[in-house]
């Protein structure tokens, strides 16, 4: 069977699959927690397939039962290693909600059902390999293993972590997008090179070395507060997360060791950037762009997605509650254009394709082909962000390829409209009338997703986001050249409650400027502190990790419970929590029935306690 009739079936999930790729034994399997969906959105699919082009023997067990063996054992034992990956997000923020009650849904499961993915997937199918095949190889990768590399807080567990390799015992971690090392380790091991003798001082990735392997490694190296100190320190874990963060430049990165116990975790520099070539090259891999045949429901992730198009990696904007710059990178890898409408072109032939193209982005939509003017710079630059708390003077922020790129892929024939969904960084866009004019003119569908995230400027810094002036700025250039198109369109903001550095006080203002500019958000983004991320080590440390200031960290429930019911202060069940936060902020003149006041006055002889939940909230909070 030729390679290219082997690559029109998706990647097999069972040794029947496999037999009809004239497989009797696979070289690699992967373990994920999402289902199967062959589409390069999807990262176990990206890796799997890239895997197939270096000519390896493939196979995917996709969300198998943590309590049944046989699905463990679908594919049998591999030649080489187990790839193990929780999925395209964190298993714990799967499962759980910031009020860490269980999610009733999960988006990358068939029927989007909660509960086939194990909590801490990366570990619980870590473990379970380990019992069935104890001398397998096994390599972690994926954002749970990536942002998990180092000891860390987590905020399910409310306590700090070890690396991810520690509970595990993996031979290997690849952190980042990882198609650089994991090719570097193929190769060493088609040559009869261990999975450990293939990674030894390779970038992007982390292990376990012993002390007497430590000593040995002297060049270019940086040693961070080790796990015991982290636990028994708040400071010393603030300064790991700086040293950490402060480390994410590939040109001029450490190898950082941090010492666990006995042994010392060893976490290489990053790899560096793809070049245009070989992103292009990546995502012309033989993706069916559809789920496996096998199932019968529908995938609500892949239903979001199945016409949308990558056309970059990695964000240079350092917001600090993001994982996408720790994960993917600070470099902006883009793909050419050329790569990009092939790509449409063949969306337009898929089944059920109706002429729209839901997104054209990556982690943002604004940042393609962007790079710093000055190399030379670029290799010393320290910087978390390119553009807070100012745009960097070096940064090449033309948006002309841009827009000849979305041109050239709303010009292409069935295609009726090419949407953007991802998150426009609109301090970026205010540069650029003509970019704002094709976006308003061309690419939005009535609303336009934004992320302000806050107004309040002590907030707004804390998070690293521009000031609420630039989101000002955007809206009257879009709505102005919306309207100069004939069109309606409209701007929907998104808010984050309970941030680092967010009291009630800074809540109030947000809620103030939402009563003055009619802002009614349907839902309610409350902070998850994420591993890894700048503003979920602050979260922990009660301090920014960069500049070393005390941040007030809303942890109680009810203090929580309060900024939520702010941000939807025009809800009947709300107004009693409302009256409390303005109360405890200390912002009276905020409570009446005058244009500027978020709230009415209780009326005399009013139920005050009309809403059961809210009675028992303020029960619970009088008692705390």
């Amino acid at each position: 069977m030729t390679q290219k009739k082997e690559s029109s079936f998706p990647l097999p999930l069972s040794f029947e699959e496999a037999g009809k790729r004239g497989w009797s034994e696979l070289d690699v399997i992967l373990i994920s927690g999402d289902a199967y969906v062959d589409h390069p959105s999807f990262g176990i699919a990206l890796v799997g397939r890239y895997l197939e082009s270096l000519g390896v023997r493939v196979g995917i067990l996709a969300q198998p039962d943590i309590n049944n063996d046989s699905s463990f054992k679908a594919l049998g034992e591999p030649r080489w290693f187990f790839g193990i990956s929780a999925g395209n997000l964190d298993s714990m923020m799967m499962r759980y909600t910031a009020q860490k009650r269980y999610r009733s849904d999960d988006a990358y499961t068939p029927g989007g059902k909660a509960g086939l993915r194990p909590e801490r997937a990366t570990i619980a199918y870590s473990k379970k390999l380990r019992q069935l095949y104890p001398n397998t190889p096994q390599l972690l990768g994926g954002i749970e293993a990536s942002l998990r590399r180092f000891a860390h807080y987590d905020y399910w567990g409310n306590n700090v972590r070890p690396s991810i390799l520690f509970d595990t015992k993996a031979e290997l971690l690849l952190y980042g997008m990882a198609e650089q090392p994991l090719k570097a380790v193929i190769n060493s091991m088609k040559e009869g090179k261990s999975l450990i003798e293939s990674s030894f001082r390779l970038r992007g990735t982390a292990r376990l070395i012993s002390k007497e392997e430590r000593k040995n490694l002297t060049e270019n190296v940086q040693t961070i507060p080790s796990f015991e100190e982290v636990v028994k320190s708040k400071k010393k874990y603030a300064k790991a997360s700086r040293f950490i963060h402060l480390n994410q430049n590939p040109a001029s990165a450490k190898t950082l060791l941090q010492q666990h116990r006995k042994k010392y975790l060893c976490v290489e520099p990053p790899a560096f950037a793809l070049t245009e070539k070989e992103l292009d090259a990546i995502y012309a891999l033989p993706f069916t762009r559809l789920p496996h045949p096998s199932y019968r429901e529908k995938i609500p992730a892949f239903e979001m997605i199945r016409f949308s198009v990558t056309a970059m990696r990695g964000c240079f904007g350092g917001c600090s509650f993001c994982a996408l710059t720790v994960h993917q990178g600070k470099a902006i890898q883009s793909r050419s254009s050329a790569s990009i409408a092939k790509e449409v072109r063949q969306i337009t032939q898929m089944p059920g394709f109706t002429g729209f193209i839901s997104d054209i982005g990556g982690p943002t939509a604004n940042m393609y082909k962007m790079h710093c003017s000055d190399p030379k710079a670029e290799a010393k630059c320290k910087r978390v962000s390119c553009i807070h708390p100012n745009i960097c003077p070096l940064l090449n922020r033309s948006t002309t390829e841009q827009i000849t790129m979305l041109k050239e892929a709303r010009s292409q024939k069935g295609v009726k409209k090419v949407f953007i969904a991802s998150g426009v960084r609109y301090d970026l866009a205010n540069e650029s009338e003509e970019y704002i004019t094709e976006l308003a003119t061309h690419h939005v569908s009535g609303q336009l997703k934004v992320a302000p995230e806050h107004t309040d400027s002590k907030v707004l810094q804390a998070m690293r986001k521009p000031d609420i002036e630039q989101f000002e700025q955007f809206k009257e250039t879009f709505l102005k050249a919306s309207e100069k198109a004939g069109l309606k369109q409209f701007l929907l903001p998104y808010f984050i409650a309970s941030h680092p550095g967010c009291s009630l006080k800074e809540q109030v203002n947000l809620a103030s400027y939402m009563k003055k500019h009619h802002l009614r958000v349907r839902q309610v983004q409350d902070f998850i502190p994420a591993p890894l991320t700048l503003a979920g080590d602050a979260y922990y440390s009660g301090e920014d990790p960069i500049t070393e200031k005390e941040l007030f960290i809303p942890k109680e429930k009810s203090e929580r419970e309060l900024q939520r019911a702010l941000m939807q202060y025009f809800k009947p069940e709300h107004k009693n929590d409302v009256r409390e936060a303005l109360q405890k902020a200390e912002r009276l003149e905020l409570i009446g029935k005058q244009k500027n006041c978020i709230v009415p006055h209780q009326q005399k002889g009013a139920n005050s306690e009309r809403d059961p939940q809210q009675k028992g909230r303020k029960k619970k909070r009088q008692k705390r």
